[in-house]
């Protein structure tokens, strides 16, 4: 019984093959828990301030609540473009102190931040954000080079979906239930979510590295070095052009809804409801982990990037149909948001997930996910601060929802054309590349 012998060959035990093939595969959805965990609990630590109205107070002809957005983005964005360096040349083992030390820092200028007048609460904010950006290549770093990437990434992408509604809907509790001062409520909320961050992490760094077979379907990933980030682009710019532009229209979009999230949800008539973005949040990282996690069931780089393609175009048409239809007030403001929410998540998330880890996978090139997501991040975040302030600049943020709406329509038409033109370019440049390894 599941044992067999022949003359010179060896005994064969099929049993634990498959006792082997269950601890992997268990020990993966562990990383994939672990991984979730670790960015959920990193959010309390950069979410929560948005909880927060700030009403009445300005700074710098300003509402404060803009200028501390404007400023911790700033921060987060700067840390992207140094994650462009770290991040993809990161040893393995100094990654779980790496995330640790990145969080506490985050932490301390919380309590910065609870201690500080207005104008000192700013310069915190810069420095809350400053290591944050840098959290979310390091723990990706653990998932990426295998057969269930995509799933294990969609898995950790729906914690940024789920946490960003959760830590805010804690925090307006701890604001509406304790009469909880705004300054202090953020520092509170990353103490509580401290703890469950160090065993999270400490999960994280016993991940297993990618098998035999990972790294010949989808190639091995080490750090790089400086100069093969630049072969790797001047191979592919005309393409990484188009997808970057893609990923800064959906970066500006989703951050919008995100930050804004509190303003949006009273334009739309709904009063103090705290669970209101974890429901609606929750509904969303369900369905947007399980579309983007189903292209691990494609094998074929190609194809699967391919695939990854057209979901994310129909996506983008969701949104320019679901903003149509709420200006016309035929939706609810839960379908709106849960549709809003799907619409730019899928996009999002599939940068994440499928679209870089299968260009890497299918060209065979020195690479690594951290490099190409820091790249695309680094413009992304600049694109949003830049809307930002040109916004502030010109209107203050009073009604959000009419600038959203406009915004989601136009960008969502742009991201369409780019990502068939992108496409073109990819499928007619790693054709070759493909037949070549095989």
């Amino acid at each position: 019984m599941g044992m067999e012998r022949s003359a010179g060959t060896p005994i064969v035990d099929d049993s634990m093959d498959a006792t082997d093939s269950r601890q992997k595969r268990g020990r993966l959805i562990v990383a994939g828990a672990a991984a979730f965990s670790t960015y959920f609990c990193m959010y309390a630590f950069r979410k929560p301030f948005t909880a927060g109205t700030f009403e009445d107070q300005a700074i710098w002809g300003l509402g404060l609540k803009t200028v501390l957005v404007i400023s911790q983005l700033l921060g987060y964005m700067l840390s992207k473009f140094i994650g462009i360096k770290v991040v993809s040349e990161m040893s393995p083992r100094y990654r779980a102190a790496g995330i640790l030390g990145l969080i506490l820092f985050a932490e301390l200028t919380l309590v910065g931040f609870a201690l500080a007048s207005p104008p000192w609460q700013v310069g915190m904010m810069f420095l809350n954000g400053l290591p944050l950006g840098m959290v979310f290549g390091l723990v990706l770093s653990y998932l990426e080079g295998r057969r269930h990437t995509e799933a294990l990434s969609a898995a950790l992408c729906s914690s940024f979906i789920v946490s960003s509604g959760v830590v805010k809907s804690i925090g307006r509790w701890l604001l509406l239930n304790f009469e909880m001062s705004e300054n202090v409520m953020p520092m509170i909320v990353g103490g509580i979510f401290f703890p469950p961050l160090l065993l999270a992490v400490w999960m994280l760094q016993k991940t297993p590295p990618p098998d035999d077979e990972d790294r010949r379907q989808r190639c091995e990933r080490k750090e790089m070095n400086h100069q093969e980030r630049r072969d790797f682009v001047n191979a592919f710019w005309p393409g990484l052009v188009l997808l970057v532009f893609v990923y800064v229209i959906v970066t500006v979009l989703r951050t919008i809804r995100d930050d804004f999230g509190v303003e949006i949800w009273k334009d739309l008539g709904v009063g103090e409801t705290p669970s209101i973005f974890a429901v609606s949040e929750t509904i969303v990282a369900f369905a947007v982990t399980f579309l983007t996690g189903c292209m691990i069931l494609i094998t074929d780089n190609l194809r699967a990037l391919r695939t990854a393609f057209w979901l994310m175009s129909v996506f983008f048409a969701v949104c320019v149909a679901a903003s149509m239809l709420q200006t016309a007030s035929s939706l609810t403001p839960l379908t709106f948001m849960v549709l809003t929410g799907i619409g730019l998540y899928v996009p999002y998330v599939a940068f994440h997930t499928t679209i870089f880890e299968r260009i890497i996978a299918a060209s065979k090139r020195p690479s690594n996910l951290g490099f190409l997501m820091y790249l695309a991040d680094s413009i992304g975040y600049l694109g949003y601060a830049i809307v930002m302030v040109f916004r502030s600049g010109t209107q203050r943020i009073e009604s959000v929802l009419p600038f959203f709406q406009w915004t989601l329509v136009a960008g969502s038409t742009f991201s369409i054309i780019a990502l068939v033109v992108a496409l073109l370019y990819f499928q007619r440049r790693l054709r070759p590349a493909i037949n070549m390894n095989y």
